[in-house]
């Protein structure tokens, strides 16, 4: 899927456990203003409840967009009344301003794997505060990091198993490479989802 007016490459692949008729692990890519907000809501445990929760988390992640990473926390937390905890990871490629902005609650595993030849880290790992949406609210802070053309984000609920990073198709399209990570590393004992996002610049 591409982003309308932004030269942002996105592709998802999902898989539902075995037996499930709905995943609760979802995704979210929407144009916001000059930048793209991605996401990735994994309902805590399965089935319909987790499915639920999930789909309460985006709704108010879509609805809200256009607020703070912090505030968007926030909307979840309160769209979450009565329902299950959410983990989510979310992020705002801004390529105007040259950086990615991202928050993490809870287990989504994610990587920005930079192009640039000469960029040190290679990788950045987004490392997640600990806990979940739904329960206290969390105080998580959002951070920033340099973007640039060619850097590729992916985030992974915790389905997949780690090492999804390693060893990945050259040149391949953000899609083939969702494919690619859900098809070797996805655990089988939970919902997987894997999101990839590509700064074309």
């Amino acid at each position: 899927m591409a982003s309308h007016g932004l030269k942002l490459d996105a592709g998802v692949a999902t898989l539902a456990l075995p037996g499930q008729r709905e995943s609760g692990d979802l995704s979210l890519v929407k144009r916001v203003g000059t930048g793209t907000l991605v996401a990735v809501v994994d309902g805590l445990g399965h089935g319909e409840e987790a499915a639920s929760a999930a789909h309460a988390a985006v709704g108010a992640l879509d609805r809200y967009s256009r607020e703070s990473l912090p505030e968007l926390v926030k909307r979840s937390h309160t769209a979450l009344t009565g329902l299950r905890g959410v983990v989510l990871t979310i992020a705002y490629l801004d390529p105007g301003a040259g950086t990615m902005t991202w928050l993490g609650v809870g287990n989504i595993e994610g990587v920005l794997i930079r192009a640039a030849p000469a960029a040190r880290p290679v990788r950045v790992g987004l490392v997640p505060v600990a806990g979940f949406v739904g329960a206290e609210l969390t105080n998580a802070q959002a951070r920033s990091v340099p973007l640039g053309r060619g850097d590729t984000l992916i985030l992974a609920s915790d389905g997949i198993r780690s090492g999804f990073a390693d060893a990945l198709p050259p040149a391949a399209t953000s899609q083939a490479l969702a494919d690619h990570i859900l098809a070797r590393h996805a655990k089988g004992t939970d919902d997987a989802l894997v999101l990839v996002a590509r700064y074309a610049g």
